[in-house]
């Protein structure tokens, strides 16, 4: 009786092992990957599930607005439906990286799939935009070893995040601030940077209504309290 409780017991802590390493942002046991330096003054703005005619072209006025580069990891066949908008991010000076061609879930693709996701998005991106791709988030920051293990063979450098916004779901702008500067504020006392996880798109499709995004952004940009340095994460690789 006492072998079976164990041996259960076993099973379930392997279990929560292999979901912490594939599914947790901060997890490096599958592999290395990029999360954030270690000045905590610095932060970096990285925005998934775009090109998204809804909410990109806004964010763009206000990054702008306020001279700050941001990272756009952008979905290959939303970059294929809104070339023009993803030329206009590429234009501004922000930082694109891969995010694969339909956003599915590396932790589970196949070795062969991951690669065609992987390998027909850099594609579509250099084609569009007419520059090397150096960085790669995995959808919902899933991945397992063979998932770094390709992207690192395509010369793809994995990002992760230390911050979530959760916009995801639905939120007011000011909730949205009040998690990201909690975030940041936690970052700060362990004396890191922040990598804060937002969306400018959906991965559901195009035309996403993230306006609250698009506005927590400007809040946190304007009120700017700490002083922040605004980075994209190729400071930190």
């Amino acid at each position: 009786m006492l072998s079976s409780v164990l041996a259960g017991a076993a099973v379930a802590a392997g279990v929560g092992v292999s979901v912490y390493a594939a599914y947790r942002p901060e997890s490096q046991i599958y592999g290395a990957t990029l999360i954030a330096g270690s000045d905590p003054g610095q932060v970096a703005l990285t925005y998934d599930d775009g090109p998204n005619p809804d909410a990109t072209p806004r964010l763009l006025d206000i990054l702008a607005q306020h001279q700050v580069h941001a990272t756009f990891f952008m979905v290959g066949n939303f970059v294929k439906a809104e070339a023009v908008l993803a030329r206009r991010v590429a234009a501004a000076g922000h930082l694109i990286g891969n995010h694969t061609l339909t956003h599915p879930n590396l932790a589970i693709t196949s070795s062969r799939e991951t690669r065609r996701q992987l390998t027909q998005t850099n594609d579509i991106l250099e084609q569009t935009l007419g520059q090397k791709i150096r960085f790669f988030r995995p959808p919902f920051g899933a991945r397992r070893p063979a998932t770094l293990r390709i992207a690192r063979e395509l010369g793809l450098i994995p990002v992760q995040w230390n911050v979530a916004a959760q916009d995801w779901n639905p939120a007011s702008p000011q909730q949205l601030l009040e998690r990201l500067e909690r975030g940041i504020a936690k970052n700060r006392q362990k004396g890191q940077a922040s990598n804060l996880l937002l969306h400018d798109g959906s991965h559901l499709g195009l035309g996403a209504k993230r306006m609250p995004t698009v506005e927590a952004t400007a809040l946190l940009l304007e009120r700017n309290i700490r002083n922040l340095t605004f980075v994209t994460p190729e400071i930190w690789a």
